[in-house]
């Protein structure tokens, strides 16, 4: 296999840590896997470096200040390795072979890098390059980063360019877990995960993986997470599944409104899930939900909208707080699903603004960490999908 193994802070905390992760690597060379290697910071370094910046400094010297820490572990890692036998070099930006480039706006040069790394691959058979993580340079050879969780980030993007069969990445973690382990009980390891279900979790504040390594990941590269102490690069851990796609799509089928309406909406722990329960013993689906201060609104499939009128108007009677429910027929919805939403500022404007001046009343606008679901009336679906795909 070619495997591309980012090892964290956390992972490379101490010399005895360190000498575990050269471990693993050395027993994947021993039995013939190519590894290509990349490495955080040692702990809190970049941290550390960050907190001691007191005066003002220019984008490139806070860059060049902050690399040392991936710049230090490299070069520690390496000599680990080589204490074991393992031919291995370390890549930093500057290094003839270093392979991640950033145009002028500090985006990946997707076409250099690629070369770059594709380059790199052919000689993996021989030789462990252990390269700096979350760093890059520009096309003239400045230091450059790639932001927040940049080490997952160069992990995945050198796994895909590199034709890499999986990349594994090294954590404090044993992968994802059904929960936190500091807060739940019997919180487990999840086996396996997909990319949708993981980047929303991740922008909802799970550091696993971070959310920009993920746009990286297609269907040909597995990507998997372990624990440093579990000691083999090639099992165990969660295994994260599919890729993300970027997509905008408008359901073919009608929907109602049903919205209803009272002081129980906020006074009463409970009310949500007491209304959808009686939706749910009605065996009638809730396509979205939107929440006010007085109000509560389902979105259900218009032949099961009087049905579903008649068991909320039920809850309704039952209840001294909840004053109504109405209904409002020929509903559609149009999704745009995108692994960068949370990334662009300004993304509800963009969308909200050009259906404005179209003359399009927005019934709602749900959002979710990597989506945004418009509805508007029926007669109107084909002019907002228009709308959306342009902007999109």
């Amino acid at each position: 296999m070619r495997v591309v193994a980012k090892f964290g802070g956390t992972s490379l905390g101490s010399g005895n840590r360190i000498n575990r992760a050269a471990d693993s690597i050395a027993a994947a060379v021993e039995h013939g896997h190519e590894i290509a290697v990349v490495a955080s910071a040692m702990g809190s370094t970049t941290d550390d470096l960050l907190d001691d910046i007191k005066f003002d400094a220019s984008d490139s010297d806070r860059a060049e200040i902050v690399s040392m820490g991936e710049r230090t572990s490299v070069r520690m890692l390496k000599a680990a390795l080589s204490a074991r036998g393992v031919n291995a070099l370390f890549l930093e930006p500057g290094s003839e072979k270093w392979p991640v480039i950033t145009n002028d706006l500090g985006e990946v040069d997707v076409e250099e890098t690629s070369k770059r790394a594709a380059k790199l691959a052919e000689e993996l058979d021989g030789v462990v390059p252990v390269i700096t993580g979350f760093l890059a340079q520009n096309l003239e050879g400045e230091v450059t980063t790639l932001g927040r969780g940049g080490s997952d980030t160069s992990a995945v993007m050198l796994g895909k360019y590199m034709d890499a069969d999986e990349v594994v990445i090294v954590t404090d973690v044993e992968g994802v877990m059904t929960g936190d382990p500091h807060v739940v009980e019997g919180a487990r390891n999840v086996g396996r995960i997909t990319v949708d279900e993981l980047r929303n979790l991740s922008f909802r504040g799970a550091e696993v993986v971070a959310p920009s390594a993920l746009s990286y990941k297609d269907d040909t590269l597995d990507v998997r997470v372990v624990h440093y102490q579990h000691g083999d690069l090639l099992t165990g851990g969660t295994r994260i599944e599919g890729k993300f796609t970027n997509l905008i799509d408008m359901q073919e089928h009608k929907l109602a409104c049903l919205t209803v309406a009272g002081r129980a909406i906020r006074n009463r722990p409970g009310i949500l899930a007491d209304l959808s329960q009686a939706l749910r013993g009605s065996e009638i689906n809730v396509e979205a939900v939107a929440s006010g201060m007085d109000s509560i609104t389902f979105y259900v499939d218009i032949d099961l909208a009087e049905e579903a009128e008649n068991v909320l108007h039920g809850e309704v009677v039952k209840d001294d707080l909840l004053s109504s429910v109405t209904v409002d027929d020929e509903i559609a919805v149009v999704r745009v699903t995108g692994g960068e939403l949370p990334n662009r500022p300004g993304v509800l404007q963009s969308i909200v603004t050009p259906l404005a001046e179209a003359g399009i009343n927005l019934h709602d606008v749900i959002t979710s960490a990597t989506s945004v679901a418009i509805f508007v009336a029926w007669d109107d679906r084909e002019e907002t999908l228009k709308i959306v795909q342009d902007k999109f």
